[in-house]
């Protein structure tokens, strides 16, 4: 039953930050697929007989490559293979499915807060054991691998029914199970917080809106927050994943989720608004009438994490990417715990989580997570967050204000340039290294160069070093600029540009962002001549 089918390489498949992510095209080429998984599966050395995980966010063309995924692990000599019904798993989801059933790894096809489509995006990840994106030293191999690869091992037997909870013998002996995608996950998160909290706050009155984004995670939130919680019917909107997400971006920004956005800024706001993206790894949290950007939503959810049940001990420490506000780094400080700065990429939290060196993570991106998982978890950010609010009894406009009293307040903005030529957004970032040596000193208005470096990150862990991980600039007083590239489009280049400015003066506190931030603004253009550069005259989207 097993056949071997002849190949030839394609020199594109370098994994980036989460995976490899192209557009539903480029995977439909003959063997396109196929070559990466096997490539996956060559580069691993135990898992015969072992578990493989496989799910997907239900974006156009899921379904197509779980069958081919099945049908390849089958061939390589899986075990059991355990898929989400529908081919639905929710990216946090399949890390705990991973952890709990002490899976080998798993696939997860996504890419994230992408589009998707018939012309959109799509993604294959690989995760390892811990249930964490696997590490470059894994991703590399994958990579070298897909340069050379001659051939790929597939099944030869009819498509198995991803619509059927049970278990089925594979022909040669491979066991699939098709689960429930939301049970277990929806049982952790009960072990976490205090239900029962959250569900008086609700009886009370208190309203929530969580806009699905016709992704993943609406059946998550439809069991959890409306059956479970005991919220009102249509609390949950866009609960129904579509392979396209309903013609939207499903990125939770106020962009994207500007309906949402709007409402909470309306006259008759619910207390409570929330989002998540396509894979359900990501958060937007909103209160009536504030956005709590997710730098301060990682530091609220550290200094306030006690509350619930799950984190009653205190964290062992908090880590956050590079980009991310420094606003968090207060909290450990005032609360003598540990502080981690790494790169951009979840797959960099993993040590510090297994180590337990770190209870909390989180990037700028909207990512926010916890050692209950090894990836960022939409869901358990909002249920975090409604912990808190319930045994507070405060509304999130009095917990952000009274945080920033406290702390200090982090004016925190990305300017994001994308579809950028990418030899353009290269040269940009090469001018940048370049300047490195001679920045510090300089003076740009009011501001003064202190420091300039091209972060480099030495995991405390396992030694490795990773180089290149964006420019950094930082002013005297505590501001800063950041240039990175990202790794997480299909076309063209993405520039973000992070722009910083600490203020410990409670009475300065209500600027508008933008405003905040304006001769910060006006220095990163300055240094990187963004316009000349990219001929581009302002950011296509300021989160």
């Amino acid at each position: 039953m097993i056949k071997s089918v002849s190949t030839t390489p394609y020199l594109d498949q370098k994994p980036g930050t989460s995976g490899l992510r192209k557009k539903v095209p480029v995977f439909q080429q003959p063997n396109y697929a196929e070559n990466f998984i096997q490539s996956i599966f060559d580069s691993l050395e135990g898992y015969q007989g072992k578990c493989l995980v496989i799910g997907g966010d239900g974006r156009y063309y899921n379904r197509e490559v779980i069958q081919k995924a099945v049908k390849m692990a089958a061939a390589n000599g899986f075990g059991k293979v355990m898929v989400g019904k529908g081919g639905i798993l929710s990216t946090p989801a399949a890390s705990h499915i991973i952890r709990k059933y002490k899976a080998f790894g798993g696939i997860i096809l996504s890419a994230s807060h992408n589009p998707g489509g018939p012309t959109e995006d799509f993604g294959i990840k690989y995760n390892i054991n811990n249930g964490g994106p696997a590490p470059e030293k894994i991703t590399d191999a994958i990579y070298a691998r897909s340069k050379t690869i001659d051939s790929y091992k597939i099944a030869d037997f009819a498509d198995v029914n991803l619509d059927r909870i049970g278990k089925d013998e594979l022909p040669g002996g491979t066991i699939l199970s098709v689960i429930d995608p939301v049970e277990d996950y929806a049982a952790l998160m009960e072990e976490l917080f205090d239900f029962g909290a959250i569900r008086n706050l609700i009886s009370l009155g208190f309203r929530i809106a969580f806009d699905g984004m016709s992704a993943v995670t609406g059946p998550y939130a439809k069991e959890i927050f409306e059956n479970r919680l005991g919220a009102p019917s249509g609390s949950v909107r866009n609960f129904m994943p579509l392979p396209d997400f309903g013609g939207h971006h499903p990125d939770p920004n106020p962009v994207h989720c500007k309906e949402l956005f709007d409402e909470m800024m309306g006259d008759d706001a619910p207390d409570f608004g929330a989002a998540s993206d396509g894979d359900g790894d990501r958060n937007l949290i909103i209160g009536r009438g504030i956005f709590v950007t997710p730098s301060d939503s990682l530091a609220i959810l550290a200094a306030n994490a006690n509350l619930a049940p799950g984190y009653s001990g205190g964290l062992a420490g908090i880590a956050r990417s590079m980009p991310t506000s420094g606003a968090a780094d207060r909290v450990a400080e005032k609360r003598g715990i540990g502080m981690y700065e790494t790169p951009t990429g979840w797959k960099f939290f993993g040590n510090l989580l297994d180590a337990g060196m770190a209870t909390i993570c989180g990037e700028e991106s909207s990512g926010t997570g916890s050692s209950h998982v090894r990836e960022k978890d939409g869901l358990w950010a909002v249920l975090l967050w409604l912990n808190i609010l319930a045994v507070r009894g405060e509304s999130v406009a009095d917990i952000v204000t009274q945080h920033w009293q406290t702390y200090g307040r982090n004016y925190y903005s990305r300017h994001d340039y994308e579809g950028l030529d990418t030899d353009a957004a290269n040269g940009l970032v090469d001018n940048l290294r370049s300047q490195l040596p001679t920045l510090p000193g300089k003076s740009f208005g009011i501001l003064k160069v202190e420091k300039a470096d091209d972060f480099a990150y030495h995991d405390p862990i396992d030694k490795s070093v990773s180089e290149h991980q964006g420019v950094r600039v930082l002013f005297e007083g505590g501001s800063r600029v950041v240039f990175r590239l990202s790794g997480t489009g299909t076309s063209g280049a993405t520039l973000r540009v992070y722009i910083e400015r600490y203020e410990p003066d409670s009475t300065r506190h209500n600027i508008e962002t933008q405003e905040a931030l304006a001769d910060l603004i006006a220095a990163a253009e300055s240094i990187a001549s963004i316009r000349e550069r990219t001929g581009r005259d302002a950011p296509t989207v300021i989160t």
